[in-house]
């Protein structure tokens, strides 16, 4: 079955900020934490499933990042509902930021929305 973006289904990316003082390991020394909205402007109730994330470094390396939920939630978005949540990368470098919430409507079709596109930029006095 294909998964089909559906429209009215929006992340807005609601602010992203350096956090040196979080936990990060040697290899990858610059979290960011972000706060996104999913909102559900379509005709349908829509069930978050799962994410997939996607960041490419500078360098071209990209680090893909999947998982089940959104923070261990699967949040069920009624018509005109939103569900807000923050979390947190740890990168290398700077990197470009994109992907994607998976979910299902109540008649058990497949669909998404995007993650829109945003950068971690590594502060420059770091």
């Amino acid at each position: 079955m294909e998964i089909e973006e559906l429209n009215g289904l929006e992340v807005n990316i609601d602010d992203v900020i350096y956090m040196p003082s979080l936990e990060a390991p040697a290899e990858r020394p610059h979290p960011f934490v972000y706060f996104i909205t999913i909102r559900n402007e379509s005709q349908e109730p829509v069930t978050i499933r799962g994410r997939k994330w996607v960041l490419t470094q500078e360098n071209g390396e990209r680090v893909v990042v999947e998982g089940d939920g959104v923070v261990g939630q699967f949040p069920h978005l009624a018509v005109g509902e939103d569900f807000n949540y923050n979390s947190y990368h740890v990168v290398g470098e700077d990197c470009a930021v994109e992907g994607a919430f998976f979910g299902e409507t109540e008649d058990g079709r497949p669909v998404f929305a995007k993650i829109p596109s945003f950068d971690l930029t590594v502060p420059k006095w770091v």
